[in-house]
């Protein structure tokens, strides 16, 4: 099958992917889209959003529709590196009576898995899950465990309750390839939530692709040709966030660090797969537009002016994309 063909079937998949969700989460369009650009293009995401806004019930249901194997792990202070990537137990031979460790697997070896609460735990425990993103692996006792392909981490953030978390680095929020913010649903969308979830009804939702058919969509994004003129968009956008020589007056004004070279990376890998999904054959400046906030949105860090003056990182970003030009 040519790639063209199969990028057909990716979109018609993804349509009915999209349909299975949409029987159980209400609104969210946004953030179900955002879910699966990263998901189809190999990265992970960051989900920042207030309790009760059906997180762990979204990703549970992207699971159940695309056939894969779902974990979720709840973050809190005294979890223990062991408890995520798992741990040796002794145990007796039957055969020879001799007693021998066997590695019991964790909860990371999954394919989606769900952190809820990242910054609830220490440092040390918060590294462990973030060298398993990194390598797709897990090593314990001096052996390597390669983690079940496609590999698809999740991690939640309350914004209110801060006291007794350790925020992530910026180093380490830099794995996550997109930040997303659940907002609240409109009045619409909640009135339609509670009919729904007080009702005695359990919509049921079939499985659309597996992990097969995943990895070679995921392979097939990559493959996907990009114009000059829009890679040399996605540079300019990235580097246009640090707030060096020339740099916009609103970047120097509100900025202390800007976005690596991962960030530029993310846009295009990001823009391919939004593209694919949508049916496009290859990506355009709309798609780069489209997911630059997810992606820029953990990766400037702010100063005290832009703390003192109220000004978000949306705010910022929003008037940077106006600013360069095509």
């Amino acid at each position: 099958m040519k790639d063209t063909e199969k990028l057909k079937l990716l979109n018609e998949s993804i349509n009915q992917v999209r349909n299975e969700i949409n029987k159980v989460i209400i609104g969210q369009k946004d953030t179900i889209e955002q879910l699966l650009i990263a998901l189809f293009a190999k990265g992970h995401c960051l989900l920042i959003g207030v309790p009760g806004l059906a997180k762990t019930l979204l990703i549970r249901t992207l699971s159940q529709t695309l056939n894969l194997k779902f974990s979720r792990i709840q973050f809190t202070p005294d979890l223990m590196p062991s408890d995520i990537t798992g741990t040796e137990v002794i145990e007796e031979n039957i055969t020879t009576r001799q007693k021998e460790f066997r590695f019991v697997q964790g909860p990371i070896f999954a394919n989606i898995v769900l952190a809820d609460e990242i910054n609830r735990t220490p440092p040390k425990t918060q590294s462990a899950l973030l060298e398993a993103m990194q390598e797709h692996n897990v090593t314990a006792a001096g052996t390597t465990y390669a983690l079940d392909e496609p590999f698809f981490v999740l991690a939640t953030q309350n914004p209110i309750e801060q006291e007794g978390t350790y925020p992530l680095p910026e180093a380490q929020l830099d794995r996550f390839m997109f930040n997303i913010w659940l907002d609240y649903p409109t009045y619409d969308e909640e009135k339609e939530i509670v009919r729904s979830t007080t009702a005695d009804y359990i919509p049921e939702v079939n499985k659309v692709l597996n992990a097969e058919q995943i990895i070679e969509f995921q392979n097939l994004i990559r493959r996907i040709p990009v114009a000059e003129n829009v890679v040399d968009f996605a540079v300019r956008i990235a580097r246009a966030t640090r707030p060096n020589n020339g740099a916009l007056k609103i970047i120097k004004d509100f900025i202390a660090y800007g976005a690596g070279p991962r960030a530029s990376q993310y846009l295009i890998l990001g823009a391919k797969a939004k593209a694919a999904l949508n049916g496009k054959f290859t990506p355009d400046i709309d798609d780069i537009r489209s997911v630059a906030a997810p992606v820029l949105r953990h990766r400037i860090v702010t100063n005290f002016n832009a703390e003192a003056d109220n000004v978000s990182h949306n705010e910022i970003i929003e008037a940077l994309l106006k600013e360069i030009s095509i």
